[in-house]
């Protein structure tokens, strides 16, 4: 569910017409929704409401601090990757006990850093790092709470670049070995080992995976406590699905009805770490149609936008929908399809201005006829669309906007020739 929707056979973000917002800040741009990223927010808050939850929001999904900001405000925590991105978690406001901090490389600096603000758990992804930690926590005179990362050896088949919950994984340690883990630094008084973390990866798109997850880790945590080790919360972390095909991910209820019901009468906190669920429908990726160029067979539309700006086609083989921003009535599209035919549609290959072959955003997609000048819209371009974004081939990023309701603003403004050269000047 979002805000994007054509009235009249012109695309709006909540009340504003699209068009207006590339007139005014170019293309390409990201336009956000902001009532998109609240509902789907409040959705996940309710959907597990039966349990002690925080709903920390992934920062790498999408980090705009504007965005943190209304995100803090409603009452999120927030999952951090990086130095970077905790200090835009704390510029937003965010409460640091509902900051959970993730990642198999946190340097000494990030990790100080993270015990000064006295953020809510480490996730701890090696018994390196947890050693590190523990000489770090002692120095600081700080005592900070960690969650185990696990690897419950569990394919949520999606990508294999996004699968991070099996067993060969650079995160996180085998289940088998977690109790050795826990015999080995569970009761060391620098620190609090006292949850488990999981993430199985990202764009799932099935409940299963999730639900065997939680039965594994519950076993753990059981066996655990029968040792004598105390284990206040369960961190489900994130890669729950979102709708890049219109009705293809399970909701937030979906996940909760199944996933609930194990943890009920636990005793356990539970924190989620969703990033694409919450962000991926909340912003479209505009840009503008440069040139048409037919090449033997194929069709092509070429675009303003280019794999700089959004990355995830061929690097994941992601589906994106792209349709144009004004169409006639009849191609006014009722569902977001990989094969939506439609009477009058013609067939093209969507590429960017970039010198890569792999510099495309559909091939042999079915669309309507469009012309130079004419604006498309990217779909669910929200999670991992601009945090992925690059200045390959000296391109500036894109500008950022926001939609409230009728107003629009400018984020993040569109970066120039001297914002790319800026940090190589004496």
């Amino acid at each position: 569910m979002d805000y994007f929707n054509y009235k009249n056979g012109r695309l709006f973000a909540e009340e504003v017409d699209i068009q207006q917002i590339a007139e005014q800040a170019g293309t390409p741009v990201y336009v956000y929704s902001k009532a998109t990223f609240l509902e789907h927010f409040r959705r996940i808050c309710e959907a597990y409401s039966a349990l002690d939850t925080t709903v920390c929001y992934s920062v790498k999904a999408c980090g705009n601090i504007n965005i943190l900001k209304f995100m803090a405000k409603a009452g999120s925590g927030f999952d951090v990757v990086s130095g970077g991105e905790l200090y835009r978690a704390r510029q937003a406001g965010a409460e640091a006990a509902k900051i959970v901090f993730a990642g198999v490389g946190k340097t000494d600096k990030e990790i100080v850093e993270a015990l000064n603000a006295g953020i809510g758990y480490f996730n701890i992804e090696s018994e390196a790092e947890l050693e590190n930690l523990i000489r770090l926590a002692g120095q600081n005179n700080k005592t900070p709470k960690c969650a185990l990362r696990i690897n419950p050896d569990i394919d949520p088949r999606t990508h294999t670049y996004t699968t991070t919950g099996l067993k060969e994984t650079k995160f996180g340690v085998d289940i088998e070995h977690a109790a050795k883990v826990f015999a080995d630094y569970g009761k060391n008084s620098a620190i609090r080992l006292c949850a488990i973390h999981v993430h199985l990866g990202s764009a799932g798109k099935t409940v299963e995976p999730y639900v065997e997850a939680v039965e594994k880790a519950v076993r753990l945590i059981e066996r655990l406590r029968q040792e004598g080790f105390a284990i206040e919360a369960l961190n489900l972390g994130g890669g729950y699905g979102a709708d890049y095909v219109t009705g293809t991910a399970p909701s937030a209820d979906d996940y909760a009805a199944a996933i609930v019901p194990s943890l009920l009468r636990k005793n356990l906190k539970l924190i989620l770490e969703p990033g694409a669920s919450i962000a991926a429908n909340s912003a479209v990726l505009l840009t503008r149609v440069l040139y048409l160029k037919k090449g033997g067979e194929k069709r092509f539309v070429i675009v303003d936008a280019g794999m700089n700006d959004l990355i995830r086609p061929p690097l994941y083989s992601a589906f994106h929908f792209i349709w144009p921003v004004v169409v006639a009535e009849n191609f006014v599209p009722q569902r977001r399809d990989e094969d939506l035919q439609m009477a009058g549609s013609q067939v093209v290959d969507v590429v960017g201005p970039i010198c890569e072959s792999a510099d495309f955003f559909a091939k042999d997609r079915a669309m309507p006829q469009v012309e130079r000048g004419d604006l498309l819209s990217i779909f669910t371009a929200g999670a991992y669309g601009f945090s992925m974004a690059s200045n390959y081939n000296a391109r500036g990023r894109a500008a950022e906007v926001l939609v409230d309701g009728s107003k629009f603003s400018v984020i993040r403004k569109r970066e120039t020739y001297e914002d790319l050269t800026a940090l190589e000047r004496p």
